[in-house]
């Protein structure tokens, strides 16, 4: 039985305290307790996130990116085993943003996310198409293909720990979010390649959360697709009130 899952990227949003405020009015909120909510802030947020949510099965923390390496002179990076070290037990790994601002390739998240996996920390692996695929129509060869860069090299029983989250590149932070259908089609598809690599017990018991342009106005219908397993959020997961209202719509 997959889990319903809502996870908040905060990206480089909220300071200390203002952060603080936010995850205290959520976890208050005390509600879709069978909806698993996982907050993702900035690194600064995650042992204070960690110790806020102790106890409560219904909610995680994620850190929104990690390095390769397992330790190092990389200045400025951040482990996964640090990561770890405080609390949380998601990381994001593959959006779109580190993409396009940072290079990184299927070679180097596929690292990320053999690192991840060794530190008990489970990817929230993320992945989707430019508007030039998507209207060229090589949307799905283009996500297959990240797949199998990225992901396809691990054991099943590896890949049965992730989490998948399809973003339309096009739709993130644009106001744009893919129809029901689309989102629906996508996720059908990733499942169906899943199931090709790994077989059936695999690819319906692995979460496909849906990202891109996701809030309380969209998320049901969204939500109520078959293969459209919750959503990775955005600028909605920055209010209290929104974010609660998203976990809500299932």
């Amino acid at each position: 039985m997959r889990r319903k899952i809502v996870a908040g990227n905060w990206k480089m949003n909220k300071e200390l305290a203002p952060g603080m405020e936010l995850v205290t009015e959520i976890v208050a909120s005390n509600t879709a307790q069978d909806v698993l909510k996982i907050i993702a802030p900035p690194f600064i947020h995650l042992a204070a996130v960690a110790d806020k949510i102790k106890g409560k099965s219904d909610f995680a923390v994620a850190a929104q990116n990690c390095h390769q390496a397992e330790n190092g002179a990389f200045t400025g990076e951040i482990s996964a085993g640090m990561i770890a070290s405080c609390g949380a037990n998601y990381v994001i790994i593959g959006h779109s943003e580190r993409r396009q601002y940072f290079g990184e390739n299927a070679q180097l998240l596929a690292q990320k996310v053999n690192t991840a996996l060794a530190q008990n920390l489970t990817p929230i692996f993320c992945l989707g198409e430019q508007i030039e695929q998507r209207n060229a129509n090589t949307h799905l060869e283009t996500v297959k293909q990240q797949l199998k860069d990225a992901l396809f090299h691990l054991p099943a029983a590896d890949f049965s720990k992730l989490i998948i989250a399809y973003e339309p590149v096009w739709a993130i932070g644009t106001g744009v979010t893919a129809t029901s259908h689309q989102a629906q089609g996508m996720h059908n598809f990733i499942r169906s390649e899943i199931n090709k690599k790994y077989g059936k017990e695999v690819s319906e018991n692995i979460s496909i959360l849906y990202g891109g342009s996701c809030n309380p106005q969209n998320a049901k219908e969204l939500f109520a697709c078959m293969d459209v397993d919750g959503g990775l959020i955005g600028g909605a997961s920055l209010k209290a009130a929104d974010f609660i209202a998203i976990a809500n719509s299932f």
